[in-house]
């Protein structure tokens, strides 16, 4: 089986896309070696994309496409920057508090930096910050997109995982708020070594009139989690309210979508659910092999038997996590790993809803450095900076990131006291 790996690596490293290196390696393997039938790889793969939970994922990549289309991020930022553009470090702070709020709405990393990003590298520029520092703030913050709900990554993790997605839904929240902390903590931080300053004189009024012109955008995430909560939705259904959502506002309260755009946001959606689900349906065949020549079994006996201490086991995933996320787009990732690792999580006693927010954390990190980590593509080319310079610019925010990777790692109350307490958990 060892000639598995090595084809899926040797093909993904000639550049071509991540579900043909995974198909054609278990089709290797499956024509040449096992010799099953080709009606059972198709079965499989079929099987591996006929599912509920993945109605959600072109519902809530639609929501986050209306979100940044309709101007709904400028609503957004506005209101950010009266709630904490008075703080020292001002915008740096804006630019926090707007990912927290937009991540309850699109899902993804990429989404909140080429949406929100786009607004906040350039208003910070204007009121004299330094590129760099505009690019690192808004990448680590970038990464809160899939740890708040809603998270595309969390959809694709239940699923494969066989994990509620309300639980890991809920689980990111608290989490999402302990990395805030630790940012804004950092912010705080350089403001006062480097003599930062005030953006904006803080106003009642201000605050209050962007709150109004915001709420509207801000029922959003309250729809989606209080809709599961109460068990008025499933997770699919709330991608669907969502996307129903940004519609409405897009198109009749705030009047600032055309037909064309939608039209635009449509196919724009198309293409990277297809993107998704071409993904996932290789992951399953290659997952299936897997399992079945026992692999994953083996792997973890291997694990094992060098330690059986949870915390120990987490650390060496961590490691794992962070390198492989520096290689592969997390739906990949999340799709591979997943049957690789499950069986070792239940060996130590590692609750797979914990482990969900973590390996989320680990392969959004992932996403900001080379050679293949897309948040950074996105603000490089949105900033004007090279690939050296803007790497460069995002190390130093490694610091909160590694901080709160730490504490959800060896913490696990952070993640699970919220869904237990509301009933999602035993």
């Amino acid at each position: 089986m060892g000639i598995l790996f090595v084809v899926f690596l040797v093909v993904l490293t000639t550049g071509v896309p991540v579900f043909i290196a995974l198909a054609g390696s278990s089709l290797l393997y499956t024509h040449f070696i096992a010799f099953i039938p080709d009606f059972v790889i198709l079965h499989r793969m079929a099987g591996g994309i006929d599912s509920f939970p993945l109605l959600a994922v072109p519902f809530f990549i639609l929501a986050g496409n209306l979100m940044n289309s309709a101007g709904i991020t400028n609503r957004i930022y506005d209101f950010a920057v009266a709630l904490a553009g008075w703080m020292r470090g001002g915008l740096a702070h804006v630019n926090i508090i707007g990912s927290v709020i937009f991540a309850g709405m699109s899902g993804t990393a990429i989404a909140d930096a080429a949406g929100l990003g786009t607004i906040e590298i350039k208003a910070m520029k204007d009121h004299g910050y330094d590129t760099e520092f505009s690019v690192g703030v808004t990448a680590a913050s970038a990464t809160l997109g899939p740890i708040i709900p809603p998270s595309l990554p969390f959809v694709i993790y239940g699923m494969m995982a066989n994990v509620s997605i309300g639980a890991l839904f809920l689980g990111g929240i608290i989490p999402g708020a302990v990395m805030t902390i630790f940012m804004m903590l950092y912010v705080y931080y350089c403001a006062r070594r480097y003599n930062m300053g005030r953006d904006q004189a803080f106003r009642w009024k201000t605050l209050g009139v962007t709150f109004i012109a915001a709420v509207p955008a801000l029922l959003t995430p309250t729809i989606i989690i209080g809709g599961m909560t109460f068990g008025w939705f499933t997770p699919t259904e709330a991608a669907i309210a969502a996307s129903a959502w940004a519609l409405i506002l897009g198109i009749f309260l705030y009047r600032s979508m055309s037909l064309k755009q939608f039209y635009k946001v449509t196919m724009d959606t198309i293409e990277t659910t297809a993107s998704v689900l071409l993904i996932v349906a290789a992951a399953s065949l290659f997952g299936w092999v897997l399992t079945t020549t026992h692999i994953a079994e083996q792997a973890a006996d291997a694990l094992l038997s060098v330690t059986n201490n949870r915390y120990i086991i987490l650390v060496l995933i961590n490691l794992l996590l962070l390198v492989i996320g520096c290689f592969l787009e997390p739906i990949a990732s999340i799709s591979i790993l997943v049957p690789v690792l499950m069986p070792i999580l239940v060996k130590v006693g590692i609750d797979p809803v914990h482990f969900g927010v973590v390996m989320t954390l680990n392969l959004m990190i992932g996403l900001l450095h080379p050679p293949l980590g897309m948040v950074l593509f996105v603000l490089s080319r949105i900033a004007k900076l090279s690939i050296e310079r803007t790497t460069m610019a995002i190390l130093p925010w490694l610091i909160p990131l590694m901080a709160s990777l730490i504490v959800i790692t060896f913490v696990p109350e952070v993640t699970l006291w919220l869904p237990r307490t509301l009933g999602f958990l035993k």
